[in-house]
């Protein structure tokens, strides 16, 4: 294990600093409160996530926690998230290279309402389709990393019951994005749902496809 005072590669210091910054985004934009949620990113066979119980503001360089893909502590002195067999399931599983898991209030809301979110915006697009809700189980278990797998099947993101939210991508900006994107649709449905004696449009599967087809020429191009 490489000692806590030894400096990170460089390649490994750059990714802990994009981590720190996207776990300080998810408090700065009230997707947590306090030390909930976690943040990791993969750097070749090593996942560095954000240690248990220490306020995001508060890390540094020195921090810095990494394991390899069976949990193997490879570097820092610090307890990784409790969330870490979520986290590794979804990297052995998936094409992921960042994670980012938050507490969001709407998003966990609709989580205790319904076993999928109503298909409100085409941005369910961006996540794979229609985003469904793990079964709950107790947070940091096997169980909930298996329920998370089955939920995120053809999905970069779900819901996880009375939890809160997954989204994984090929960056941490992606990742982050992702879960912006589905609190924002959870508070869309809550709102529409809200009023009395009306109810949500919603889009048709046929309607999503479409505007993922449309989607995947989204962006600047060269």
């Amino acid at each position: 294990m490489r000692a806590v005072t030894e400096p990170l590669p460089q390649k490994l210091a750059g990714a802990w600093a994009d981590l720190v910054a996207t776990a300080r985004r998810t408090t700065d934009e009230g997707l947590v409160v306090g030390t909930s949620g976690n943040v990791s990113v993969r750097v070749g066979d090593t996942v560095l996530v954000t240690p248990s119980g220490v306020p995001y503001h508060r890390l540094g360089p020195a921090d810095a926690v990494g394991v390899d893909l069976g949990g193997r502590r490879l570097l820092g002195a610090l307890r990784p998230t409790s969330e870490l067999p979520m986290h590794l399931a979804v990297y052995r599983a998936t094409g992921a290279r960042a994670i980012v898991h938050t507490h969001a209030v709407h998003a966990t809301a609709v989580s205790t309402l319904v076993t999928e979110l109503p298909l409100v915006h085409y941005m369910a697009a961006v996540l794979g389709g229609p985003v469904r809700v793990a079964p709950y189980a107790l947070y940091g278990s096997e169980e909930l990393a298996r329920h998370t797998l089955d939920a995120l099947r053809d999905r970069t993101g779900c819901l996880l019951r009375n939890h809160g939210t997954l989204t994984y991508g090929a960056t941490l900006d992606q990742a982050y994005d992702r879960t912006a994107q589905l609190e924002w649709m959870c508070r869309v449905w809550l709102a529409a749902r809200s009023v009395p004696g009306l109810s949500p449009a919603l889009l048709s599967r046929e309607e999503l496809a479409e505007a993922a087809g449309k989607l995947r020429d989204y962006g600047p191009r060269p």
